[in-house]
């Protein structure tokens, strides 16, 4: 018995390659020698270092915002809409990242509660 090989349809190959374009780092291809291998993407950047820099630029929109609100309660800043725009991007950001971090916590756990064999 045989088994027939499957043929494209209208130009569609059943395995194309994974494409996802982003603006940290472009993945193409599944995995091997084009693809993603290991903890580090197509782009050399490590999963860790990406992590760091975004804590890194969460720090500083929350240093930008205190500058903000130091300024806004000493009357010297002109626009207070410019606080008002940075302490909710802040809010929003921080929000994000602390629910990120839950499910990465509620991943790690589950991970941990499967049986192994």
């Amino acid at each position: 018995m045989s088994i027939p090989a499957i043929e494209p349809i209208g130009g569609f190959t059943p395995l194309q390659p994974l494409q996802i374009d982003s603006d940290v780092t472009a993945v193409r291809g599944a995995a091997g020698p084009q693809g993603v291998s290991g903890p580090q993407s197509v782009a050399g950047t490590s999963f860790g270092s990406l992590l760091a820099d975004k804590i890194e630029g969460l720090e500083a929109m929350n240093d930008r915002t205190d500058d903000l609100a130091v300024q806004a309660t000493t009357g010297d800043l002109q626009n207070i809409h410019d606080y008002t725009i940075a302490a909710a991007e802040t809010q929003m950001t921080t929000q994000l990242t602390v629910a990120m971090r839950n499910k990465a916590v509620e991943a790690f756990t589950e991970i941990m509660r499967t049986p192994i064999g």
